[in-house]
């Protein structure tokens, strides 16, 4: 029997994830090629939070507090990623491109910022010959900068090229797509890096992190190499004056739908962030868990996640609008955290575990309605989808670092109190200040239905068009 070049197309086409996401304008190969943008920023980020946290506070004996106001600095260039998207919907070329300069630019701050980022960090942690006060600081400070504004410029741009050239229909694979190429991005270099570092001396953390700003230009290129068209603009079109930021964004938010999306975002990413930096060490000061299987925690989080993302194909195949799957997954958030509380009077690692999978899940869910949301949104006279997906990732990005803050800050107050005795016998036991977090949390999933209430009412008499995520298929 011969098998033609078409039906083997056809059943790889099947069997293939993310086959479905593929159109006649970004064909499966320019897809996955574009992708590689969204494993550079999650390589950064494993990095910057990750590695180097821990690099800065064990090897190098750097104060944990410096090192927070470190992590926290790309933070801060956060909300200027609507600035970003906007100046990309609007970049006058004579060659017509739009978004290749800002991914071209993007990456050589993202690649400059790591490449001299370890000789900084060794004058921050006292390795110098000659003494300049406040060096290593200001040093250090302008590496995690450079870094995080390159992240942004990166993502934000390599975000609105992909929704310029998806379809209405495939936008939605597309974003699970990009999703997933984070995740993976994010868990190779976890294990690469830390295997990399495991005999650390100054010398081996220079080579590994310029060496990963290398692989950032690689993937980068690559990543950006032909998939904007040439669209040579008239006189006219470059002379003519850009609208204003202002009334991009007066025109953007006219409907009250995306103003209310952002806060949508702003809130479900608070709840669910907060919680960042007290699950591990809440299954090891108070469930008694060892180093090893708190270290499970992060792939119980990945599996809810990929588990969502599975759930969620089937969902908008079935023409299920993704405000609505947003609400899922702040339902799913609601009941985690109520499974975490309880692991602690229930003794029970076995609820503890289920909730930290349902944190991803939700989480999961949450992040990838919101986001497939603010690709869909169509295009106004003055806004386009790089000041929509620029807000969302401002909003985004914002609340994580922000929820960080305050969850850790909130912990550490309360326990400070609770243990003191201050409120009696009963609160006097270290999960107090844990447990205040995660109420804190779910209440703050309530606030974020209600805020998502009127997204859902308005949607609610539309039909939504079935789309699919690509991951129907998906191994869970």
């Amino acid at each position: 029997m011969i098998v033609s070049r078409a039906q083997i197309a056809r059943v790889s086409g099947r069997l293939l994830p993310f086959s479905d996401a593929a159109s006649d304008d970004l064909p499966l190969k320019q897809l996955l090629r574009l992708a590689l943008f969204q494993v550079s920023v999650g390589m950064a980020g494993v990095m910057l939070l990750g590695t180097l946290n821990r690099v800065m506070i064990v090897e190098l004996s750097v104060p944990a507090t410096l090192v927070a106001i470190m992590i926290a600095l790309p933070v801060l260039i956060a909300p200027f990623r609507a600035l970003l998207g906007f100046k990309s919907d609007n970049h006058r070329s004579a060659i017509g491109w739009k978004r290749i300069p800002y991914l071209w630019f993007g990456t050589l701050w993202q690649m400059g910022g790591l490449a001299i980022m370890p000789s900084c960090l060794l004058v921050l942690g006292g390795d110098v010959t000659h003494e300049v006060p406040f060096a290593g600081e200001v040093l250090a400070a302008l590496a995690f900068i450079m870094t995080g504004l390159g992240m942004h410029m990166t993502q934000t741009a390599g975000l609105a090229l992909a929704a310029d050239r998806a379809t209405e229909e495939t936008r939605p694979r597309v974003v699970a797509l990009l999703y997933v190429m984070f995740l993976i991005g994010m868990g190779l270099s976890a294990i690469v890096i830390g295997w990399l570092l495991r005999d650390f001396s100054g010398l081996l953390l220079i080579q590994v992190v310029q060496g990963t700003a290398v692989v950032t230009v690689v993937l980068n290129v690559t990543a950006l190499w032909r998939q904007e068209r040439v669209r040579p603009m008239t006189k006219e079109e470059r002379e003519a004056p850009p609208p204003s930021f202002r009334e991009a964004w007066a025109d953007l938010t006219r409907g009250g739908t995306a103003g209310r999306l952002l806060a949508v975002v702003f809130l479900g990413t608070m709840a669910f962030n907060m919680q960042d930096v007290l699950l591990e060490p809440y299954g090891g000061q108070i469930l008694g868990l060892s180093v090893s299987a708190t270290t499970l925690l992060t792939a119980g989080w990945a599996a809810g996640a990929l588990t969502g993302f599975a759930l969620a194909a089937r969902w908008l195949k079935s023409g299920l609008s993704p405000y609505r799957m947003a609400g899922r997954g702040l339902l799913a958030g609601v009941a985690a955290f109520s499974a975490v509380i309880f692991a602690s009077p229930l003794d029970s690692t076995t609820i503890f575990f289920a909730g930290a999978i349902l944190i991803g899940f939700g989480g999961g869910l949450f992040a990838v309605s919101t986001l497939t949301a603010a690709m869909t949104m169509p295009d106004t006279d003055k806004a386009g989808k790089g000041l929509a997906l620029g807000a969302w990732g401002a909003a985004q990005a914002t609340a994580a670092g922000l929820s960080t803050l305050i969850g850790g800050g909130l912990r550490d107050g309360v326990n400070q109190v609770a243990l003191s005795g201050a409120w009696g016998e009963a609160l006097n036991d270290p999960a107090t200040g844990y447990s205040v977090v995660y109420h804190t949390e779910i209440g703050l999933l309530f606030v974020t239905l209600v805020a998502l209430g009127p997204l859902l009412s308005r949607t609610r008499q539309t039909t939504t068009k079935p789309t699919g995520l690509g991951l129907a298929d998906f191994p869970t």
